[in-house]
């Protein structure tokens, strides 16, 4: 599920470990020295490493107040034995070079994160880390759900879940702040889940390279599920019906950038004029920008749905065949040679 791949995530950046967290970390056999990074097995550190709280809620064991300013007396605050200031941690987070730096593939937001649990670590202790987040990313980890989970992020408002395998996204489970939804490269085979509940202000929906077919699919392309919709992407999917779907993305009012390649339809000769023609506020098709030469070149396409033809040509080129004999090439026989004459027949098979 999305929150179990989420939880595994967050493990692994290590949110209340050293040198994340507030607490204190106990030197000890595989410890982690400040300096050296993680000790071997025969090695302790003989110190406790603190966090140094920025907090007035904290107090130290001597009765020191640890916050961002001087204490009441107006005398600054003695600093522990073995205790680490927020610099020095900030530091070892941010050093390319530190054993504690995360790995270069990880997200601006994962480091962000870290150093959240550096300086504001009750900010994201327990299930306050839920309010932190406006944006989550879980790419290719195998979820397959859409949980009720993702309720707790209630301030999220992009969620990009490609190149797992989703077959199904039950609304319900989707908060309602969602303004980005990105599902390219899943199973998704059906909208009628999806549209049960739709999160109310969506600006952009992504369903490239699914399994969406119309023209069933096509009814829930409409303002009637997505009011708010300007970007949307249904590429290499299994569309066929172009005067169907275009009926149906002409109620999305706000609509103004749409991918449709890859799709049956996009093979039609009049795909792009048709389409230009039928979305008059549509400013980007297929990647490309819609100029004004476009817009006057197909002018009154829309109304002649009878140049839409049901059938595309198909050309296919063979620019070279390994492996077999080349007929072309055939010996000369000497004059009234007995030698056998061996002919070569093939026969090539295209599957659409």
């Amino acid at each position: 599920s999305v929150s179990a791949a989420f939880r595994e995530h967050l493990r692994r950046l290590g949110l209340e470990d050293f040198p994340c967290g507030l607490g204190s970390w106990v030197g000890g056999r595989g410890k982690h020295s400040r300096w050296g990074g993680p000790q071997s097995a025969g090695l302790s550190l003989p110190l406790s490493l603190q966090n140094k709280s920025r907090f007035d809620a904290h107090t130290s064991p001597r009765g020191g107040r640890l916050g961002l300013g001087p204490d009441p007396a107006g005398q600054e605050e003695a600093v522990l034995l073995g205790e680490e200031s927020p610099e020095a941690l900030m530091e070892l987070l941010r050093d390319r070079h530190s054993p504690w730096a995360l790995p270069p593939d990880c997200s601006p937001q994962d480091q962000h994160l870290r150093e959240m649990a550096v300086l504001t670590p009750e900010l994201i202790r327990g299930s306050n880390v839920f309010q932190v987040f406006r944006s989550l990313r879980i790419v290719g980890k195998g979820v397959e759900e859409v949980d009720e989970g993702l309720l707790q992020f209630q301030q999220l408002e992009e969620l990009i879940l490609s190149a797992n395998q989703i077959s199904r996204i039950t609304s319900a489970n989707l908060p309602r702040t969602l303004k980005v939804l990105e599902l390219c490269c899943n199973a998704v085979a059906g909208l009628q889940d999806l549209c049960a509940q739709p999160p109310p202000e969506l600006q952009h929906l992504g369903l490239g390279y699914n399994r969406l077919c119309g023209p069933s699919q096509d009814k829930y392309l409409t303002v009637d599920f997505w009011p708010n919709l300007v970007s949307l992407d249904l590429s290499f999917n299994n569309f066929t019906d172009l005067v169907g779907l275009v009926s149906q993305l002409s109620s999305l009012q706000r609509l103004r950038v749409l991918v449709l390649q890859g799709n049956p339809l996009a093979l039609i000769p009049t795909y792009r004029g048709f389409l230009v023609d039928s979305l008059p506020k549509l400013s980007i098709l297929d990647d490309i920008r819609v100029g004004p030469d476009e817009r006057h070149q197909f002018r009154g396409l829309a109304r002649q749905p009878e140049l839409i033809r049901s059938e595309a040509r198909v050309v296919v080129s063979v620019g070279e065949i390994k492996g077999l004999p080349d007929p072309s090439a055939r010996q000369q026989l000497e004059v009234g040679s007995e030698a056998p004459v061996i002919t070569y027949s093939y026969c090539v098979t295209y599957e659409f």
